[in-house]
């Protein structure tokens, strides 16, 4: 509906810097975009949402997932193994055994979890492609975003090079050529990519990683394509150690200083995890005005470590968040992922806190990040690194993106401050109503039309059929 009267809301955090609280309880909503907040009398043509005992966040905004791994949860090979060793256990050993129906089981399955734990936009870094693909995985992960009234930003990830692998490699791992990989992300530009800051749908360049997957002549190139089609650029970085040994190696640099010689930083550029840094590295970031997509739960699944989010913002550096791959984030939503952040970041400042006697002042982390920063994070923060700048914020002029979520679990019974529940509680809150662009996706914890014991059936038929073509014996 056009016209909406969100009515008699406990509390709003906007996801703003400045103002992260509003003491408005009423939203009004014209055509997509918030027009008005504070006491607001119902018009006549308005449909009321009544508010009562919720909590009004701005839409969650996803910057880094990988979708087609919502089937790979808990896979026994992976479980226990860091970065390296995962991937060849786990996403590179079932990539070929994808096909159509598995991989939009997958895309709808991440889809769906991330919707109900109260995210509006996701930005899926799709990496799924080698030569003569049987199957169009970005028309799949359009149309089931289309479908769930979600915004999606297509990150056309691949590669033109493998990773340290044999030369006889098996179909589904043999690099591209990289004219053909530009071709389609200027097809994809062509079709999907729409401009504005409320834009539904928009296409990056997005390499599987700077340093691995292209040369360095390539990623120039594609850097320069991107800018020339007015579209962003993404990719994994500084995930582990290994990054920083590989760089000196290969180029004599740094992982960040390689990246801004190939012109892979500035405004227009975010990478996932960048948990790994030199002090030299993030200040570059921040001087170039680069973006993070922060992914806490994989990055502590994977011993990765954790990336210093309070010292990146202080540099200037854009801060989000993002959920990371199913098949290294068993809880792939984003009321998990901020919880994980607002946790993580304290410990982080903890552990590095000096006792006394070795001239430090032992005060723990317990301030490092707050509520309203995490909020500010996971929402206006994606859309700032996304440029979806209409987004992620609850003020007039903003799109209507908002979730609003009942706390009467004894989850959250005794809080003392009602706004905090959904980040500082952990777990999935009751989900009254998630709009995007003023069209309501969830109500009363529920996504109209989908039926979730049957994508259950269709998820455990999927894996099934996954372990089957990749060998694995039952």
């Amino acid at each position: 509906m056009s016209a909406i009267l969100i009515k008699n809301c406990a509390a709003m955090l906007t996801g703003a810097r400045h103002a992260p609280r509003s003491p408005a309880r009423d939203i009004r909503i014209r055509d997509g975009v918030i027009l008005e907040m504070g006491e607001l009398t119902p018009q006549a043509d308005e449909r009321v949402i009544d508010a009562r005992d919720c909590v009004a966040y701005p839409a969650w905004v996803n910057t880094h997932h990988h979708l087609f791994q919502s089937l790979l949860k808990g896979e026994p090979q992976g479980l226990n193994q860091s970065l390296s060793a995962w991937l060849a256990a786990t996403p590179y050993r079932f990539r070929g055994a994808f096909d159509e129906q598995t991989f939009r089981i997958a895309a709808r399955i991440g889809l769906v979890e991330l919707l109900r734990s109260g995210c509006g936009t996701v930005a899926d870094h799709h990496y799924l492609y080698w030569p003569d693909m049987p199957f169009d995985g970005a028309a799949v992960l359009f149309e089931e975003a289309d479908a769930l009234g979600m915004r999606f930003v297509l990150c056309r990830g691949g590669a033109t090079q493998t990773r340290g692998l044999e030369s006889d490699l098996p179909t589904a791992l043999r690099p591209e050529k990289f004219d053909a990989w530009m071709a389609d992300v200027e097809r994809l530009t062509a079709k999907y990519h729409q401009p504005g800051t409320q834009a539904f749908r928009q296409v990056v360049m997005a390499p599987t990683t700077t340093l691995h997957s292209t040369t360095p002549q390539e990623l120039r190139e594609s850097a320069r394509l991107a800018r020339s089609l007015g579209i962003r650029l993404h990719s994994h970085l500084s995930e582990t150690v290994d990054y920083l040994d590989a760089a000196r190696a290969k180029f004599g640099m740094t992982p960040l200083q390689f990246c801004a010689e190939q012109e892979w930083t500035g405004e227009d550029v975010w990478f996932a995890h960048l948990v790994k840094l030199l002090p030299e590295e993030i200040r570059l970031l921040g001087e170039t005005g680069s973006g993070i997509a922060h992914c806490p739960q994989s990055n502590g699944r994977l011993g990765s470590g954790i990336a210093d989010l309070v010292a990146l913002e202080a540099a200037g550096v854009k801060v989000s968040i993002g959920v990371d791959g199913a098949a290294s984030n068993e809880a792939a939503d984003m009321q998990s992922e901020t919880h994980a952040a607002w946790l993580l970041q304290r410990a982080r400042k903890g552990m590095l806190a000096k006792p006394r006697y070795e001239g430090g002042e032992f005060e723990g982390g317990g301030d490092a990040a707050t509520i309203e920063d995490v909020v500010r994070w996971g929402t206006a923060g994606g859309a700032q690194v996304l440029g979806l700048t209409g987004t992620g914020t609850l003020a007039p002029g903003q799109a209507a993106d908002i979730a609003l979520y009942r706390l009467d679990d004894p989850r959250y019974f005794g809080l003392h401050d009602i706004a905090i529940g959904p980040v500082a509680c952990g777990g999935r809150a009751y989900l009254k109503a998630l709009l995007v662009g003023g069209r309501v996706a969830v109500e009363e914890d529920r996504i109209p039309g989908l039926d979730l014991a049957a994508l259950g059936r269709q998820a455990q038929e999927a894996v099934f059929t996954l372990q089957r073509r990749a060998g694995v014996r039952g």
